[in-house]
């Protein structure tokens, strides 16, 4: 969810397009040929953001859509104002964030799956002409991760044990996003609600929201790092020896991931909606779990990885 800087449309094209045709037997040269668009496809730089927005561009390509492959396009501020204004055309979003862009993060909608969806939903329509189509059934909201070495003997299993480990002293290094430090609702809003500090000294920062690089950075101890902002739907949590801190008072909105799509296009290829919408009914918790731990443990490409999913779930033909 997370700095990077955002590539223009008519670079993403010549990059994506405009190499001398693509070479045969590629997943590219197996499309049929573009009969609509073009559409600027886009995702967040990290793990799932990756894995959906692939999903994204191979169903729209399979279907005849001539697109623009903007994944990984950036963090969620850099990404948000590209939609706005008109720079991308869709892309993987999160309901928990509507708190975040319309600024009512205090409002309990936001822990209510079905009431945050249809707040995000007709806040965006009517400010921005963003539609929000078919959300997957995954809460994929923010987390602390420990190493099990600290969290074994210390008995750690939610927040509230990891704030009294802090406030009496405890050794505790986080490596997060610029974006989770820094955002009042993500770690700001954990200090305050379960009363612990982490200083500038227990933080390592990274530009980006990977958090295959916050946990990688957690299991080798990077920097003296025991511990690593993660994402609920991630899958190499405990594979590399963390485990998420239970949010016991329940802090975090639901961040359930929808391709939001701008009105103007959905308008005039209103089939997007019906493409996409059994595919993100299909992504559960573990299905997610399982794809994100395929890309960021097991290092597979996670285009490959998306299009084998669909393949194996009948979205796409082999």
């Amino acid at each position: 969810m997370r700095h990077v800087y955002r590539w223009t449309i008519v670079a993403a094209a010549i990059i994506v397009l405009g190499s001398p045709l693509m070479a045969a037997g590629s997943p590219e040269a197996d499309q049929p040929e573009a009969t609509k668009g073009p559409v600027v496809v886009a995702s967040k730089i990290d793990t799932e953001g990756a894995l959906l927005g692939n999903m994204i561009v191979h169903v729209l390509r399979a279907d005849g859509f001539e697109v623009v492959d903007n994944t990984e396009f950036g963090p969620t501020d850099v990404i948000r104002r590209a939609i706005t204004s008109d720079e991308i055309d869709i892309y993987p979003e999160y309901t928990g964030n509507g708190a975040f862009f319309f600024e009512h993060g205090d409002d309990t909608v936001w822990k209510d799956p079905q009431a945050a969806y249809e707040t995000v939903a007709r806040l965006d329509l009517e400010a921005n002409d963003i539609v929000w189509l078919t959300r997957a059934p995954a809460n994929n909201t923010w987390a602390i991760a420990v190493r099990n070495d600290i969290a074994e003997p210390n008995n750690l299993r939610t927040l509230e044990d990891l704030a009294n480990y802090i406030r009496d002293g405890g050794q505790f290094k986080i490596a997060a996003s610029e974006e989770f430090v820094s955002r009042d609702d993500v770690l700001p809003a954990f200090e305050r609600t379960y009363d612990f500090s982490v200083a500038d000294d227990q933080m390592l920062t990274f530009s980006t929201g990977n958090t295959a690089t916050t946990i990688q950075a957690a299991a080798r101890q990077t920097d003296g790092v025991n511990a690593a902002m993660a994402y609920g739907t991630d899958g190499p949590v405990a594979a590399l020896g963390l485990r998420v801190m239970e949010d016991s008072l329940g802090v975090m909105p639901v961040y359930e991931p929808a391709p939001i799509v701008r009105r103007a296009v959905l308008q005039h290829y209103p089939e997007i909606e019906t493409l996409l919408e059994p595919v993100f009914a299909a992504l559960n918790m573990q299905t997610l779990q399982t794809l994100n731990a395929r890309i960021a443990v097991e290092g597979q490409n996670a285009a490959v990885v998306a299009r084998e999913w669909l393949e194996e779930l009948g979205f796409l033909q082999p």
